[in-house]
């Protein structure tokens, strides 16, 4: 069975729900125009994306396929911002806790991306998926260069 973007979204907000996230659903669909039809949702959480403490309005949703990372939000009164990162172009993650929340740093080879305000408890979570499956993706772009 497939499974949606926001269905993945929901199920992480229940079990984090400290974590920050606003107009999950219209995030979602953001990301939805952009899969592919041979993509699979894997995983997904949301996060403020910005390093500003006092910033709690740009909530994207990141949802994990079967063949890259996905960051999508809709802006209030029209468009949206979309980014796709590939395994080939995933250098390295970060993690940050604090008091209640915590960070995430994706480091790719174009810039730097800063994901704030997650409930502290889901930051390993997110590491050890994003983390093993850019692992595995990986070996298969090294395999494709030789």
């Amino acid at each position: 069975m497939k499974r949606s973007v926001y269905d993945l979204i929901k199920e992480f907000n229940h079990k984090y729900p400290m974590s920050v996230g606003w107009r999950l659903k219209r995030h979602c669909k953001v990301i939805e125009q952009f899969l592919n039809p041979d993509e699979e949702v894997l995983y997904g959480f949301f996060a403020q994306k910005n390093d500003h403490p006092l910033d709690f309005i740009t909530t994207y949703v990141v949802i994990l396929t079967n063949k890259r990372i996905l960051l999508g939000t809709k802006r209030v009164v029209f468009g949206y911002f979309y980014t796709a990162i590939t395994p080939d172009m995933f250098n390295d993650l970060k993690v940050h806790s604090g008091i209640i929340w915590g960070k995430i740093y994706l480091d790719t080879v174009n810039e730097f991306v800063t994901l704030s305000k997650i409930q502290k408890d889901a930051l390993d979570e997110i590491e050890t998926k994003v983390t093993e499956y850019m692992m595995e993706e990986k070996k298969k772009y090294g395999n494709l260069h030789k």
